[in-house]
C-alpha cells in the first residue's frame, strides 16, 4: 500500500537539491550594508535590476536603517493607541456628548412607556 503524502521523506527548505530543476536560475544579486541608530548592520541582497529602498528595517532592533553608518536615520514617532472614546472626544465636547446622551435616554424612555 503506498502513501498519498507525494513529499514524504523530503523537508521544506531541504536545500537547492530540490526542486532545483524546476525554479531555474536565481536572478544575479547585490547586497547593501544598511545600519540602524542602534550601530546594528545588515545587509539584505537584492536583484541588480531592482531599486533599492533608501532605508530598510533593521531585523535585530526595528528601526529603521539607512546606508550612511555615520548618520543613521531617526527612529520613526509611534503615535499611541486611542480608544474609540478618544476620537469621539476629538469631535464632541462635553456638552454635545450630553446632549446626544440626554436625547438618547429620552427615547428609551419614550420606547419604555415611562
Amino acid at each position: 500500500m503506498t502513501g498519498g503524502n507525494a513529499i514524504r521523506g523530503t523537508r521544506v527548505g531541504s536545500g537547492p537539491t530540490v526542486g532545483e530543476a524546476e525554479r531555474g536560475e536565481s536572478a544575479p544579486r547585490k547586497r547593501v550594508d544598511y545600519w540602524c541608530s542602534n550601530g546594528h548592520h545588515s545587509t539584505p541582497s537584492f536583484a541588480l535590476d531592482a531599486e533599492v529602498p533608501e532605508e530598510w528595517d533593521c531585523p535585530r532592533c526595528g528601526l529603521p536603517a539607512g546606508q550612511d553608518q555615520d548618520n543613521p536615520p531617526a527612529a520613526r514617532r509611534n503615535e499611541p493607541f486611542k480608544s474609540h472614546l478618544a476620537y469621539v472626544k476629538e469631535r464632541r465636547s462635553d456638552e454635545d456628548g450630553m446632549a446626544i446622551l440626554d436625547e438618547a435616554l429620552a427615547k428609551l424612555r419614550e420606547r419604555k412607556g415611562r
